[in-house]
């Protein structure tokens, strides 16, 4: 008997991506019992539900996911999907990697984690419009909620996060000389847990200098633990460093359970042609693989997939190449 994990393909490119994912997962043993499940205009289609019963009730038994792009519905009632599944199973810690693989760019050497809080700050999604005189909407408040808890948790995942995987730095990025009860409650609580790790560097940088210092010299960085907005943000900067979201896996972790996932849009104009690059995906399955401790497996699998594109001979259309999903996908298998 293999590990139980839900599957959510996903819509656009996910189900392609999805079924090369699996394969490959097959061909380096993985003990994998796939659940398979529905979301998005997928979930719609076969329950008229864009996060259907089935799929919470699977992802609650399995406590782990592996998930494709994901469309939300116009007009259902929430703003992300993504959000809303983080907020069921109290997913706060997005983790975000970026190491290059692509060599030749204009960025060598980058080997970056950031580690963003998923469940507060602005994302809450308290806001309201203010009535003035004749106008309902003259104004827009929005609120963002900072906990010392919610704080605590993530910058302790982080430092945990650097311990376990021998990294020697993090960096908390803020705005508290601005925003100085919400941020600076972040910021303080930051400083507080560092103490407790002796082994781990700790510094502190304002977001908009991090920004710059990440576009002129991004090596300098380790583990970056933020808030949800500016993670959200400076997620995808670094993973435009290493060239792109085609290359970039996310995992949304918790009490709950966890979600591994393509971070990159459902690609409508390339669905069903057999094209996609996979490799976001596949990195997110060996990011699961080691939650699973199954951490070899995950080493093997990544080695095959950059041993491929560096080699650009079989290689998708993306990343300077003319093979399909599938003669990738076989690329990569042979060379696990």
């Amino acid at each position: 008997m293999g590990t139980p994990v839900t599957l959510i393909s996903g819509d656009g490119i996910g189900p392609s991506i999805s079924s090369a994912t699996v394969r490959v997962l097959e061909a380096a043993g993985a003990q994998i019992d796939w659940d398979v499940q529905y979301a998005g205009q997928a979930g719609v289609a076969k329950h008229g539900d864009p996060i259907p019963d089935a799929t919470l009730d699977s992802i609650k038994r399995t406590r782990l996911a592996l998930k494709g792009p994901l469309e939300t519905p116009v007009g259902e009632g929430f703003r992300s999907i993504n959000v809303a599944l983080r907020k069921t199973f109290d997913l706060y810690a997005n983790v975000r990697p970026a190491h290059t693989i692509v060599q030749g760019g204009r960025y060598e050497d980058i080997d970056l984690v950031l580690v963003r809080e998923n469940t507060e700050g602005l994302y809450v999604g308290i806001e309201h419009y203010i009535k003035m005189g004749s106008d309902p909407r003259a104004a827009a408040e929005s609120v963002a909620i900072i906990t010392r808890a919610g704080s605590e948790r993530i910058v302790r995942y982080a430092f945990d996060y650097a311990c376990k995987h021998g990294r020697k730095k993090v960096t908390l990025v803020h705005k508290a000389n601005i925003l100085k009860f919400s941020q600076g409650l972040f910021l303080d609580v930051g400083r507080q847990i560092a103490q407790e790790y002796d082994g781990i560097e700790f510094d502190e940088v304002i977001v908009d200098a991090m920004a710059m210092n990440l576009v002129l010299k991004p090596q300098r960085y380790d583990v970056i633990v933020t808030t949800n907005l500016f993670g959200d943000i400076l997620s995808d900067l670094i993973s435009g460093l290493v060239g792109g979201l085609g290359l970039a896996p996310g995992a949304n972790i918790g009490l709950g359970g966890a979600i591994f996932e393509a971070v990159h849009g459902t690609a409508p104009d390339i669905a069903g042609k057999g094209i996609a690059n996979p490799s976001a995906l596949i990195l997110a399955a060996c990011m699961m693989l080691e939650y699973m401790t199954d951490g070899e497996r995950a080493r093997r699998i990544r080695d095959a997939l950059e041993s491929t594109i560096r080699e650009r001979k079989t290689v998708t259309r993306d990343l300077g190449g003319s093979a399909s999903t599938d003669q990738f996908t076989d690329a990569i298998i042979a060379r696990l």
